[in-house]
């Protein structure tokens, strides 16, 4: 059975990037294992609309787990206040957009 891939994209306010992306290395991807979640890849934007972006997939087995593993994250009082330590000079992230995706059959990618 295929994987599914969540598509997710951070649109940062402007300057904002840089303290995202330390999030994400510092403190959420600890707290993602701790709750079984597997990223699938992170990109920054080279050329395109905006260079403040970052756009990452995550794997999931189901939609299923997705919703019990990802629920599960943002209800952790270590993400809350990891969240509200690292926006304390204010928002860092303007919007954020997901898609869920399934691999064709000739994708790489399964």
């Amino acid at each position: 059975m295929s994987k599914i891939y969540e598509m997710r994209v951070y649109r940062c306010l402007p300057g904002r990037l840089p303290d995202l992306l330390k999030r994400f290395e510092n403190h959420t991807l600890k707290i993602w294992e701790k709750h079984g979640i597997r990223q699938a890849g992170f990109f920054t934007t080279m050329v395109g609309q905006s260079s403040q972006e970052l756009t990452y997939f995550l794997a999931w087995d189901s939609l299923a787990e997705r919703e019990q593993k990802w629920g599960a994250f943002q209800t952790d009082p270590v993400w809350i206040s990891t969240r509200a330590e690292t926006e304390k000079n204010g928002q860092i992230v303007e919007n954020i957009t997901s898609q869920f995706l399934a691999p064709t059959a000739f994708s790489a990618v399964k």
